[in-house]
């Protein structure tokens, strides 16, 4: 069981705007992960924060890679440590000072396992598209067109049948999309477009 951080305020504010590299993200991504199913789902929550962060907030290209790379590194230290699940990517970003909002957004991804709230935008989309990321992919690979013609609706379906794709949360892809006044079936769409395209599937 993991043990919830004692603290809801992490890095330090000076840290502001402070990104890894996308060389260096990489690195830790494709080190910690050695599971190649877990790194593209990293990948793929990753792109659609991108994608949000351009399309429906207009951020300019370093805010859209702050985004991307919370996506990137939000399970990194899950494959190998995880029993320090969230911890040490924390403590390994709070030592390469980076900036706090990319490290609260980890920390907070999980609320009910990690014990810290979703506070800003990027913290709720992290919540809201990681687990209906995973639950999507599992979708599309019993589908033979994968995600291309996949609809809203065959989706919800999926997400009643709870034998499909058990271990995923539907609790906490309902409780992402309603923290963030957003239908799920709006998250599913947008997810839906985009998901298919995250360059690291190529």
């Amino acid at each position: 069981m993991l043990k919830p951080f004692d603290k809801q305020t992490f890095g330090n504010i000076s840290n502001l705007g402070n990104l890894l590299s996308v060389e260096d993200a990489t690195s830790i991504l494709e080190s910690w992960v050695l599971n190649e199913r877990l790194r593209l789902h990293m990948y793929q929550v990753g792109y659609l924060l991108k994608c949000w962060a351009d399309e429906q907030e207009g951020f300019d290209k370093t805010e859209q890679w702050k985004w991307q790379m919370t996506g990137w590194l939000h399970d990194a230290d899950w494959d190998q440590w995880p029993d320090e699940h969230c911890r040490k990517i924390v403590d390994e970003l709070e030592h390469r000072n980076i900036d706090p909002d990319v490290i609260h957004a980890i920390a907070s991804h999980g609320p009910k396992h990690f014990g810290v709230e979703p506070v800003n935008k990027l913290d709720h989309m992290l919540y809201a598209f990681d687990e209906l990321s995973g639950f999507l992919h599992a979708y599309s690979l019993m589908r033979p067109d994968r995600y291309n013609g996949m609809e809203v609706k065959g989706v919800i379906k999926r997400l009643k049948d709870k034998t499909f794709a058990a271990q995923v949360s539907r609790e906490d892809i309902q409780d992402g999309a309603q923290r963030l006044g957003i239908p799920v079936e709006e998250l599913i769409a947008f997810a839906v477009k985009h998901q298919g395209n995250t360059p690291q599937m190529k």
